[in-house]
């Protein structure tokens, strides 16, 4: 099809881009020419195709949806991707537009807002699922966690207590207690639990 629209899929489930393959099939104006399912074989998939625009799963074994991302725009700056990810969290989000993605869409709403999402991006514009940016504009103005904190937040999640994370991180006990409290606070939680709960539905850490 002349002056389509080309896109490449990359994702580490076969289904899943049969379904965008599938979904795609039946529109006059794109085409998919492609399909990767890890993040590296995205990059030279990308190299050979150089399509309009780069479905890309964030989570995939082995390289990621992150790191192709980056590696594709340094490498082809006008790159149009777009994140399609189960994840809801904001701090995925921000990565992945950081990283160079110009769009953020979930896979839960593929069926309803793939198409027009294409053709958006393709247009020129940028979109993020409403209600990921929603969460974005909220925890805007909140201060982020620093590297230290996510790190001691991640073995709270595998269930360490501080003792440990203090031997792991060559950190003293109070230390570690004195970066809780300060994510505590920038997490609006009181406990650890809590913390861990809001860490891992927002993307600051994964489980």
């Amino acid at each position: 099809m002349e002056n389509a629209i080309r896109v490449l899929t990359v994702d580490d489930h076969p289904m899943l881009r049969d379904g965008v393959v599938a979904r795609i099939a039946s529109q006059p104006d794109m085409i998919v020419v492609g399909e990767a399912g890890d993040g590296r074989d995205a990059v030279e998939k990308f190299r050979a195709l150089v399509p309009d625009i780069t479905l890309m799963d964030l989570q995939m074994p082995g390289e990621g949806g992150l790191w192709a991302i980056r590696t594709i725009r340094q490498e082809f700056p006008k790159a149009r991707i777009i994140v399609l990810t189960t994840y809801e969290g904001d701090a995925h989000a921000l990565s992945a537009l950081k990283a160079g993605a110009v769009g953020y869409l979930l896979k839960s709403t593929l069926r309803k807002d793939l198409l027009d999402t294409i053709r958006a991006v393709h247009a020129g514009k940028h979109h993020v699922e409403p209600k990921v940016a929603q969460e974005m504009a909220a925890h805007a103005a909140q201060e982020a966690l620093n590297d230290r904190e996510i790190a001691i937040l991640r073995l709270v999640a595998v269930g360490k207590a501080n003792k440990e994370i203090g031997r792991q991180l060559a950190l003293s006990e109070d230390t570690i207690k004195s970066h809780l409290k300060s994510a505590f606070a920038k997490l609006d939680v009181a406990d650890r639990t809590h913390a861990v709960t809001i860490a891992v539905r927002r993307g600051l850490i994964d489980i």
